[in-house]
């Protein structure tokens, strides 16, 4: 099935800006933002609360269940930390953000992450496991590594993926 709108993931560690660039380009594209997070508890795709890490345990199967006659419509903007669990012929562009570890440290300790949770994040930053994920799962060419550090920075990333929004739209024209 051919879609008439792309679906592009907004994917990187916690703190690295995915859900202020989704609000953004869902603004100026038009397209859905899709929350996972908002998912997983709307629609109960979880299998209880980790107390540890103060957060769901994602049940993926049910997730994908939840959401997959919506996503393969397209339009959507997906927005969360793992990107590997949705099927290649859904996604058309992997945007993973990415930030300085002073900064995302600052910003995980804002939220006040527990310390197991955060140093896990920063190894996971430092260790570049989201952006690999997104390079093992995906085609190269839909991987696409953005800086989110500054709101400069943000504001780049948001006009250069509407820029392939617009040049997708084209591509596809029915």
């Amino acid at each position: 099935m051919s879609r008439t709108l792309p679906n592009i993931i907004i994917t990187g560690t916690p703190g690295t800006g995915k859900t202020s660039h989704s609000e953004l380009l869902a603004e100026r594209t038009g397209l859905k933002h899709l929350s996972i997070n908002d998912v997983v508890k709307e629609k109960e795709c979880h299998e209880g609360w980790d107390d540890e890490y103060q957060s769901w345990i994602v049940d993926e199967d049910k997730l994908l269940d939840a959401i997959e006659d919506e996503v393969k419509q397209g339009g959507y903007i997906i927005d969360w930390h793992a990107c590997d669990l949705f099927p290649k012929s859904w996604i058309d562009l992997v945007v993973v953000l990415r930030v300085d570890t002073a900064t995302l440290y600052d910003r995980l300790t804002e939220r006040k992450y527990p310390e197991v949770k955060l140093q896990e994040n920063m190894d996971a930053e430092i260790m570049e496991v989201l952006l690999q994920e997104a390079k093992e799962a995906y085609d190269e060419e839909i991987v696409v590594e953005l800086q989110s550090t500054t709101a400069d920075e943000m504001e780049s990333n948001v006009d250069r993926i509407v820029q392939w929004f617009e040049q997708w739209k084209n591509n596809n024209a029915q």
